[in-house]
């Protein structure tokens, strides 16, 4: 079930492709708004490393649950 909305087609690659691709963007804006942060320049508030955060953890979930489906089956 899962297994099969990993692999459908979107622009001829599969969804879990662009999953992958959304989770890296997500984990670089978190890194980079946290690193920019630290070094004082305050172009993006800190107040959005932590939404930025959480939204890769889900992110990374989906991502992970559609790549265990395609071993698992599930």
């Amino acid at each position: 079930m899962i297994h099969n909305l990993a692999y459908t087609l979107i622009l001829g690659k599969p969804l879990i492709m662009y999953g992958g691709i959304l989770t890296f963007l997500l984990l670089l804006s978190t890194a980079t708004v946290g690193a920019l942060n630290f070094k004082g320049i305050s172009v993006i508030p800190f107040k959005w490393h932590p939404r930025l955060a959480i939204t890769t953890i889900i992110a990374a979930a989906i991502h992970a649950i559609l790549g265990l489906s395609i071993f698992l089956k599930f």
